[in-house]
């Protein structure tokens, strides 16, 4: 049967026309994936700049006792741990024990459960997670505390079953240190997706739990629950006998009011002790520490972040 000419011109039209548009949209879809691309690695942590940082290389101000929130003497925080974030606060500490209602479920509670409980590691992490999901171009870390001994199990059960263990940055040299100099990039983390840093400060076993990582093989800290509101010191108070070298460090720029042999978080000056400048500032301690270690300190921690010019202080110290 012969074809009839008229049908083959529409067939080859047809198809004439299809080609382009297939074309077309492979073309779209492989910009729409480089564009996309190029956003992730244009900005991190809101700012291009820290794109091509190292993370060894960053000050970041952080929450200390992030998950306290309120106005009893005790709570460290006015603002919950979404609000934290969305400020820019990118370093977060939170203490941990076991709940005194069940010992299988880590808590988040100050020195005691019976002092303050703000709720479940957990509940904690999912929020941070939920958090992350919402903001890919950010990389989160937290220091948690172990006062409890509990073994690293039940913190990696407790991660897994929050869902954030995705995004938890394991070092390239696990099960040893990495070297101060060897740290990825913000950028780099954000485009390999591991955007959570984790740290413990006691207990931590990377052959175990690979992603919790031993705090003091890699800082050290300042004093804490200092009621100096000069900060006079940048001395190392933990690990007990220390090196600095090779670590990053921690300073604890929270004041402590000691009242009858009690100490509690000073919230009537947290204006001033937040100030990215002046006397008993966080520029202040921060300037004294980067004298004596001649290096800018990696993590300045801090109660009430929303008072004060945390996030100011945090730009200065990084050259911005």
């Amino acid at each position: 049967m012969n074809p009839n000419p008229m049908a083959l011109v529409r067939i080859l039209f047809g198809t004439l026309l299809l080609v382009p548009t297939s074309w077309g949209a492979l073309e779209v879809g492989s910009l729409r994936a480089r564009d996309s691309a190029d956003a992730t690695a244009s900005t991190c942590n809101g700012r291009a700049e820290y794109c091509d940082r190292s993370y060894s290389n960053v000050t970041f101000v952080g929450s200390h006792d992030s998950a306290f929130v309120g106005e009893l003497p005790q709570q460290n925080q006015n603002i919950d741990i979404k609000a934290q974030l969305d400020m820019g606060v990118r370093f977060l500490q939170a203490q941990t024990h076991h709940s005194i209602l069940d010992d299988k479920v880590l808590e988040l509670c100050h020195t005691s459960c019976f002092l303050e409980d703000a709720g479940r590691l957990e509940s904690f992490l999912s929020t941070v997670k939920d958090w992350l999901d919402s903001n890919a171009n950010e990389v989160v870390t937290l220091l948690l505390t172990n006062g409890d001994s509990v073994d690293i199990t039940e913190f990696g059960d407790t991660f897994s079953s929050s869902g954030i263990t995705d995004y938890a940055f394991v070092p390239s040299s696990n099960p040893d240190t990495l070297a101060i100099d060897k740290w990825p990039t913000i950028g780099e983390l954000i485009l390999s997706g591991k955007r959570l840093v984790v740290f413990l400060d006691y207990g931590a076993d990377v052959k175990k739990v690979d992603y919790i990582l031993d705090e003091f093989a890699y800082y050290f800290e300042t004093a804490y629950d200092v009621t100096d509101s000069s900060f006079s010191s940048c001395a190392i108070d933990r690990p007990s006998g220390a090196s600095a070298s090779g670590r990053m460090y921690i300073v604890n720029h929270f004041l402590d009011v000691d009242i009858f042999g009690v100490k509690i978080p000073d919230r009537k000056h947290a204006g001033e002790t937040n100030a990215a400048t002046g006397d008993g500032s966080i520029g202040a301690q921060a300037s004294l520490c980067e004298g004596l270690y001649d290096r800018a300190p990696n993590a300045i921690l801090l109660d009430f972040v929303d008072k004060g010019d945390a996030i100011n202080a945090q730009n200065d110290l990084n050259g911005f």
